[in-house]
């Protein structure tokens, strides 16, 4: 089966959804149609040349990026600057592009989690609460006949989300009565005539960026022409969401034992580290990329060490300060390791759609080297 950009892009915003990106960011599709046919992905942190010349030889129909090629408005594409002349190149070869920012960064299982995950942190949560997902209530009344049809298709579709639990509504049976008017084209009943049936008042809870597809299934899959719905928005809290994460070692050790333990998980030759050596560690929070503007939000947290990236030395001498060890593991090296974990994912995913799509990770040389 052939899958088109906008079926891997349904995959990629399903697990982080667009309304997770900063107001700042620009994350979704940056070249290309979302109607192109897609059989070979590549995966990459940025898009430079050496990364578009391996995508070129690869015969890719799609780059997927952490980092979008556009950030801010330009007022032209001058082929002779490196972005102009590649933004050509793509073209030129029909490649699409696509990026996932803060949204990937802030996801349930984005960035921020496979970096502490991949660190050895537990007692895993999210910095704060940067964004909450809006709860709705859905209640709809179906036919006794339908009912079990009905739940399985909403519920598959997302809905009856509750914590760890999935399938989650309540249903409870009743008498319905409707009278099919003129040029009705009544599911049960006759026109003109007062009908009973023997219904359900079926509810669950659906996510907020999941409310119209769900809807739009409920109206395919209920029997009757006119469907009786409600649709309530609740203070519940709902999922909470942030660009970083807080956890805990599984045992104390000190801030040398740590800065060994992230070189050793991220696969990097040096990081800096901000504090004393001997500092006994337990409580961390990581920021992948450039974190350093949520310094005050870590500070706020208790936490003892802060994993990050491009660290400037007053916002170092700031942290000292206030008794707040860092280890700046470089933006490359403490974003790159979602390449893998995103591969994975979209293979799986192509995989149980029944895509036949070769998807391949490509790394970027450093653009810094230590000497």
């Amino acid at each position: 089966m052939s899958s088109k950009v906008k079926d891997i892009i349904a995959i990629m915003e399903k697990h982080f959804p667009l309304w997770l990106a900063e107001s700042w960011d620009n994350c979704g599709l940056q070249i290309g149609s979302d109607e192109a046919v897609v059989n070979r992905i590549i995966v990459a942190l940025d898009l430079d040349e050496e990364i578009l010349e391996l995508a070129m030889q690869k015969k890719a129909d799609l780059i997927i990026t952490h980092h979008p090629i556009f950030f801010k408005a330009f007022k032209s594409i001058n082929y002779a600057t490196p972005l102009g002349r590649m933004i050509k190149n793509i073209i030129g070869a029909g490649i699409s592009v696509y990026s996932a920012h803060t949204n990937l960064d802030a996801g349930e299982q984005g960035l921020n989690q496979v970096l502490a995950e991949l660190l050895g942190l537990t007692q895993i949560e999210p910095l704060g609460m940067d964004k909450q997902e809006e709860l709705y209530k859905l209640v709809v009344f179906v036919p006794a006949s339908h009912s079990e049809e009905l739940r399985q298709a909403i519920n598959h579709a997302g809905a009856g989300h509750i914590g760890a639990y999935s399938d989650c509504s309540f249903r409870v049976r009743g008498t319905g009565t409707f009278r099919p008017a003129a040029g009705s084209n009544p599911f049960i009943g006759k026109t003109g005539i007062l009908e009973e049936v023997d219904e359900y008042r079926l509810e669950t809870v659906v996510y907020k960026r999941d409310l119209k597809r769900i809807i739009k299934i409920m109206q395919e899959v209920h029997p009757y022409e006119e469907i009786a719905y409600d649709i309530f928005k609740l203070n519940n809290p709902g999922r909470i969401f942030s660009l970083g994460r807080k956890g805990c070692w599984a045992e104390r050790m000190s801030l040398q034992e740590s800065a060994e333990q992230v070189k050793r998980s991220l696969k990097v030759e040096n990081v800096r580290v901000i504090g004393d050596l001997e500092r006994s560690i337990k409580n961390v929070a990581v920021v992948s990329g450039s974190g350093a503007s949520l310094i005050d939000k870590v500070l706020s947290q208790k936490v003892d060490l802060f994993i990050t990236g491009d660290l400037k030395y007053h916002e170092a001498k700031d942290a000292l300060a206030w008794g707040l060890a860092i280890i700046d593991a470089g933006h490359q090296g403490s974003e790159e390791i979602i390449v893998p974990y995103l591969c994975d994912l979209l293979q799986k995913a192509v995989k149980e759609k029944g895509f036949e799509i070769e998807v391949t990770p490509a790394y970027l040389s450093p653009c810094m080297k230590v000497i």
